[in-house]
């Protein structure tokens, strides 16, 4: 056994906890993890079933902690994991998988998967088995503060650029205010707009707010990769730009794997409670609404539907509230056949969208929501995640549809009555 195998081993047998073993101890290899798999799906390759992604850590806890396996060890029947397995299983952990969590919605068992497969990549990138572009990334966030080197100098090239088209005064450092609100590098880099949407909002409704220069990125590399010491220092770096301007609560941007990081994973990573609310733009958008502060005017006459960015809606729970608002301003809003807790990913989560060499595999799985978006017949999508919205445009210039992806945010700040 190498070292590279010998150190994804050692990982692998730290990551095994209570929940782990007893996932693996009652799964009854059904397959229905398969058949909620978009890889699997698309693909019919059965390597892609999620359960079967999960091989080499099966194989540790078969080997360190069930009496079986310790005495297959023992006998030389049951053989460590290798180089070669890990080459292999990289490709299937990381290109193909999106975490989208659609496998634990469905398992009989109540087996997370995705809890799994998190834990599976921690011992692959301990070892090295990681794709580059997401290494790189990585790299980027830690080093640069974000994992597409958006840099405070970019974010403040955008401020500039929306106070000028807005008229308001976009404000940054600002201690007391009630939100810190959080952006994604693609956000700033790409969907600046949302700065000026955001601020209209906010404005209209009274929301005290600002941005902060030592916390601005929300995207968290960390979790996609699977190195929980990384995603806590990314996290860190929030808690201590919120703590510095005593606000009381950060609001996570629309970007779905921001949410899960810093609103579900946040506290455990850091060892710690936050003294601060973190709250999804949308959550808050919605208490706007119920608290009559949302005053829109107008609606949205094309046929158009929502896509459920997984970590937001499936993982995180927040369902209702895109489809309340998204009925305030939108007269022809229809639903997909699979949608809420049961959409289809968008085929670039979980870091695949920062993995050149996945783009093959992630074009041949947009096939899904082609047939999803083609029995609807819409004009525009929806989204509440700047990487769903990325993906969904890639896929859609791929297959030649003339389909326009736009924020949900910046759809309810065009409505905004401002008289």
């Amino acid at each position: 056994m190498s070292s590279k195998s010998e150190r994804a081993t050692q990982v692998l047998v730290e990551q095994i906890d209570a929940p782990i073993a007893s996932y693996f101890t009652s799964c009854v290899h059904c397959g229905m993890c398969a058949d909620a798999c978009l890889f699997y799906n698309e693909t019919g390759d059965p390597r892609y079933t999620p359960i079967y992604k999960l091989k080499p850590m099966r194989k540790v806890w078969q080997q360190e902690f069930t009496l079986m396996g310790r005495l297959m060890k023992m006998l030389g029947l049951s053989k460590p994991i290798t180089d070669e397995e890990l080459k292999e299983w990289e490709t299937l952990v990381y290109d193909g998988c999106t975490l989208c969590g659609k496998c634990s919605t469905v398992c009989p068992m109540g087996n997370d998967l995705v809890y799994m497969l998190r834990k599976m990549r921690e011992g692959m990138v301990a070892a090295g088995y990681a794709p580059d572009g997401l290494k790189g990334a990585m790299t980027r966030a830690i080093n640069l503060g974000s994992p597409m080197g958006v840099t405070l100098k970019t974010l403040q090239a955008q401020i500039t650029r929306t106070e000028k088209e807005t008229g308001l005064t976009i404000p940054i450092d600002v201690k007391g205010a009630e939100y810190m609100l959080l952006l994604s590098s693609a956000e700033i880099a790409q969907f600046y707009e949302i700065i000026g949407a955001a601020a209209r909002i906010f404005k209209q409704a009274g929301v005290s707010w600002t941005l902060c220069s030592e916390a601005f990125e929300g995207t968290n590399t960390g979790i996609q990769i699977g190195a929980s010491d990384l995603a806590a220092e990314l996290i860190e770096r929030i808690v201590a730009g919120a703590e510095k301007l005593k606000v009381k609560a950060v609001i996570s941007p629309e970007c779905g794997h921001a949410y899960t990081a810093l609103r579900w994973e946040g506290p455990n990573l850091i060892g710690r409670p936050y003294p601060f609310k973190v709250i999804h733009i949308l959550e808050l958008l919605e208490e706007l609404r119920l608290q009559g502060k949302l005053k829109t005017k107008g609606m949205e006459e094309q046929r158009l539907t929502f896509h459920d960015p997984c970590q937001l809606v499936r993982r995180g729970g927040v369902i209702d509230p895109p489809r309340n608002l998204l009925k305030q301003v939108a007269s022809n809003f229809v639903e997909m056949t699979e949608h809420g807790m049961h959409n289809w990913c968008c085929g670039g989560g979980g870091g695949v969208s920062a993995n050149e060499r996945a783009h093959p595999l992630k074009a041949k799985v947009f096939d899904v929501k082609k047939r999803q978006l083609d029995e609807l017949s819409v004009t525009t999508i929806v989204t509440a995640c700047s990487n769903c919205r990325n993906m969904l445009d890639e896929g859609l210039e791929d297959h030649n549809m003339d389909i326009e992806v736009v924020s949900l945010t910046e759809t309810i700040a065009e409505h905004l009555d401002e008289s």
